[in-house]
């Protein structure tokens, strides 16, 4: 059977290929690839089920019918790498910080309203990827026509979001650790200011966004948790009849399991939940 291989190419950016040969390969080798026009180079991310099952979920270049069969990129790997090849494509990423910087100059001589965030050659220089973000859709038909004067290559301009260029760029967020989406996090899932307010969050955007400018990635982390938690607690605001009397429900604390009440006359008391159902089931 042909194994499924993944393999990590800059900006953490990922794809699947088939490997023929009998002769296994190994987390971190470096590999050259098919592409549409030509042959790239990347290193080798998730072997045997690990990435079959990765590719299965979904994944670019992949061909899958149905979901019996063990999934089948259309790509494969064509060789290992050699250390030249390797010394190549380490030429070519220290010259991509130049090349951004030249574009950048184009995009302003052309007053275009983008911004420039990387730029990646092709291992063997074929084509030329210039990632940009955009708050509107931009015509650069001009643009492409003078970069490909420039750099005698074909040119691809390629709009990403905000968070896609966190992921790209990679960073430290405010946790102290690197970011979610460029180290572990294998997509990038809508995250909206309704799971902070399940969680009782500050709704500050500066307490909850990431370095992105968006919302925190790890708001969807525990959101499950809080949601099936607090449906062992009454509503916030409910009023319950207990043995004190008629009570309203201020606040629950569902890490201490606890529920604040306040009577009609205006005193409070905090009890445990477990306590408060004792209270609440012989008076009902």
């Amino acid at each position: 059977m042909t194994e499924v291989i993944e393999v990590r190419f800059k900006g953490n950016r990922k794809e699947f290929f088939t490997w023929p040969s009998d002769e296994p390969l190994a987390l971190h080798d470096p590999v050259i690839v098919e592409v549409e026009r030509g042959q790239d180079f990347g290193r080798v991310s998730a072997v045997g089920p690990v990435a079959a099952r990765k590719c299965g979920g979904g994944c670019n270049g992949c061909s899958l019918a149905a979901p019996s069969p063990p999934p089948s990129p259309e790509r494969r790997i064509v060789r290992r790498a050699t250390p030249d090849d390797a010394t190549r494509a380490d030429r070519l990423h220290g010259e991509e910080a130049d090349v951004r910087r030249r574009v950048m100059e184009r995009v302003g001589k052309h007053a275009l309203a983008m911004k420039v965030s990387d730029a990646e050659w092709q291992w063997d220089k074929k084509k030329l990827t210039v990632y940009f973000t955009a708050e509107q859709r931009v015509d650069f038909r001009v643009l492409v026509r003078d970069l490909a004067s420039v750099f005698h290559t074909r040119i691809e301009l390629r709009q990403i979001g905000a968070r896609d260029e966190a992921k790209r760029l990679d960073g430290v967020g405010r946790c102290g650790r690197q970011f979610c989406c460029s180290s572990w996090l294998p997509e990038l899932r809508p995250v909206s200011l309704a799971l902070a307010k399940d969680q009782h969050l500050s709704l500050n955007p500066s307490q909850i966004s990431g370095g992105c400018g968006r919302l925190l990635c790890c708001l969807r982390y525990e959101h499950d948790f809080y949601v099936q938690t607090r449906k062992r607690f009454p509503k916030e605001g409910k009023a319950l009849r207990t043995r004190v009397g008629l009570e309203q429900v201020l606040a629950v604390d569902i890490f201490r399991e606890t529920v604040t009440l306040r009577s009609e006359a205006g005193d409070t008391r905090v009890v445990t939940l477990e306590k408060l159902k004792a209270e609440v089931e012989p008076v009902a």
